[in-house]
């Protein structure tokens, strides 16, 4: 946690509610009477709610507060014409009233607890056709982000692919499976989610477990990817071929996705398919095309006939197989193309990697 929310109000039932929220956020609060607040509390807290009853004294105070973000003007009337003034008055970057505006104040009550900042690249990893090796992709993509430093959480959104921890060696690695959040609806702690799930290589993974449970909600799948992202660093999703409603919430939440498509005619032909039912919900779908067609189809070639951007050329890798038998997953060798591929990938997808190419070639990707 960041540090105490700053709740500047002396009406007793809106200091009541706004408590009560806090609580629900997971949040603790500081009370301050009187107005103006403490300099110090006022500048430090990650978030501070203003009840209307205070706005007016404040902005009219000798000593008025330094203007800073993260400022909250709360009221109940929404018919009254002159609280935006107010709320102009101590700099509120938003007005919310009570009751209506109950659930997004929360949240961003919890935003502010977690230290919520900018959003995860949240990147997700679909075959053309079955066996095409998006699994393998999403493992590697989420190792390589954890080695290079960044906070990755890895979610294996295919229930019937047989668990992303077992491709990393942690199928008995404590922590919960997508099961146990089968139930979950609204919000969804971030801290608390990444704490909860396995550790393995240095990143966090949601997978499944051996049980019958085959599917989780939509809903399940929205607070949960939306509490995974809140967090920051990298979100990797292996999706499912098979789009069901749960696989169509994930791809909302994508900021890109890769379409895996082996170099074969009949692979190009089952991905042009995908590619057209993708790109209803998803605006930004690119092709990775795994080695090369004896027909001397390329990469830009394959893309071409798929209308999608080329990500990029991955080169088979040999011993992959017999690596994660020995219980090295997919990207661990970082002299390997797999994991070549994905640090390219990442230092031009990450807003630190500086900059985007305009084409693809064998080994290289575009961002």
């Amino acid at each position: 946690m960041t540090g105490s929310i700053l709740v500047v109000t002396e009406d007793e039932k809106l200091l009541d509610d706004l408590l009560r929220l806090c609580a629900a956020a997971g949040a603790e609060a500081e009370v301050a009477h009187g107005a103006p607040p403490d300099p110090g509390a006022w500048e430090s807290a990650p978030l501070v709610l203003v009840g209307d009853d205070r706005a007016g004294p404040m902005s009219r105070a000798a000593r008025v507060p330094a203007r800073r973000a993260g400022v909250l003007l709360v009221g109940r009337e929404q018919d009254d014409p002159d609280v935006w003034r107010r709320g102009l008055g101590i700099g509120a970057e938003h007005v919310v009233f009570l009751p209506d505006g109950e659930p997004w104040l929360t949240g961003r009550i919890a935003d502010a607890a977690e230290g919520a900042g900018r959003q995860a690249l949240t990147v997700g990893v679909l075959g053309g056709r079955g066996g095409a090796g998006a699994s393998t992709l999403a493992c590697a993509l989420a190792v390589t982000a954890a080695r290079a430093g960044h906070r990755t959480v890895l979610v294996d959104g295919d229930p019937l692919g047989g668990g992303l921890d077992i491709l990393l060696g942690g199928e008995r690695a404590e922590g919960l499976r997508w099961p146990a959040f089968a139930d979950s609806r609204g919000r969804v702690g971030g801290a608390a989610l990444e704490e909860s799930l396995p550790s393995l290589h240095g990143l966090r993974v949601l997978s499944w477990d051996r049980g019958e449970c085959a599917a989780v909600p939509p809903e399940a799948v929205r607070a949960v990817l939306g509490a995974a992202r809140r967090r920051g660093g990298v979100v990797v999703v292996d999706l499912p071929r098979r789009l069901d409603d749960a696989a169509a919430e994930a791809l909302v939440q994508l900021d890109l996705g890769l379409l895996v498509v082996p170099a074969e005619l009949r692979a190009v032909a089952a991905a042009q398919r995908m590619a057209s039912r993708v790109g209803l919900v998803l605006r930004d779908l690119r092709a990775v095309v795994r080695g090369r067609t004896g027909a001397g189809l390329d990469g830009g070639e394959i893309a071409r006939l798929l209308g999608l951007r080329l990500a990029g050329e991955l080169p088979v890798e040999h011993g992959l197989l017999a690596a994660v038998e020995d219980g090295r997953p997919p990207g661990a060798d970082p002299r390997g193309p797999l994991a070549r591929f994905c640090t390219e990938f990442w230092a031009r997808a990450l807003p630190e990697g500086g900059g985007t190419t305009s084409s693809g070639g064998r080994g290289s990707v575009t961002a």
